[in-house]
């Protein structure tokens, strides 16, 4: 099937960048929140995808974010969700505790989204680019040529040079890896802003978006969320969703560290800011 890309010209004041929500409402009602504080309106906040994933309320999350308004591109999660097909997509080794774990929250929310939630993913676009403070953006999932690519911050630039070759891109804003991180080479920008559904490996239950600030040229800050992550885990737990995956909304520790090269293990529980710029 061809790309579906968006452009939509040039953009200015505080735009708000974010991934994965992974069905976590509880996490969205508070990034939503925070816009509204901000006054960042919802044409001015973009998600690399993900919108469904490991949490309990995957029609509940979908239909806020319609009703929101915000920008996504399609993640791995609903492009396998529109096709039918019968496993999340993720690209994790075959019989991993991830791919095990899969199995169990996936069918979970196919079976909860409705027709019109369907319907609605199958209009999201593969990429959305625009103009910000004079530099081309791109927003990709995993990778512009390929939706379930892990790119971290340090994975070799030869992995993440074609996707700016293929959109002409200054700055490419990616999710899916689920670790907030900036990478540069040259005058090229790597920027993933994290994900909002699941804490990143810090020990702590926050989650991660980003902000761009063009009020003296081109900037970024990478921001911590609060929300209700107890009540996110009850739900889980209620709902018999993977009870790993629930512990981690509490504890900020992944259940396990299957996707990630070395130098991301040695994250885990030490605080990102430094690490991640």
């Amino acid at each position: 099937m061809d790309k579906k890309n968006i452009q939509l010209g040039s953009l200015t004041g505080k735009v708000i960048l974010f991934g994965g929500v992974y069905s976590n409402l509880q996490a969205l009602e508070a990034l939503i929140s925070i816009a509204n504080k901000e006054g960042i309106s919802s044409e001015y906040c973009f998600c690399t995808g993900d919108i469904v994933g490991y949490c309990a309320q995957p029609e509940e999350t979908v239909q806020r974010f319609i009703n929101w308004g915000a920008h996504s591109i399609i993640g791995n999660v609903e492009l396998q969700l529109r096709n039918g097909d019968e496993d999340c997509g993720c690209d994790f080794t075959t019989g991993s505790r991830c791919d095990n774990l899969s199995k169990l929250w996936y069918p979970y929310a196919q079976s909860l989204l409705s027709e019109v939630s369907i319907n609605w993913m199958k209009n999201l676009p593969d990429h959305i680019s625009f103009e910000y403070a004079e530099k081309r953006l791109t927003i990709v999932h995993g990778s512009y040529k390929q939706i379930s690519d892990f790119i971290f911050k340090s994975t070799p630039w030869k992995y993440k040079k074609p996707s700016f070759i293929s959109t002409e891109s200054d700055v490419i804003i990616a999710g899916h890896c689920g670790l907030p991180f900036v990478d540069n080479y040259q005058d090229k920008l790597w920027l993933n802003p994290g994900v909002i559904g699941m804490p990143a490996n810090d020990g702590t239950p926050y989650v991660w978006y980003m902000i761009l600030d063009d009020s003296d040229g081109f900037s970024f800050k990478f921001k911590t969320l609060e929300y209700d992550h107890s009540r996110a885990n009850g739900l889980m737990i209620k709902n018999h969703l993977p009870k790993e995956y629930a512990k981690t909304l509490i504890t900020g520790f992944w259940d396990n560290m299957e996707i990630l090269p070395l130098k991301e293990r040695l994250w885990k529980g030490r605080p990102l800011n430094k690490l991640i710029y």
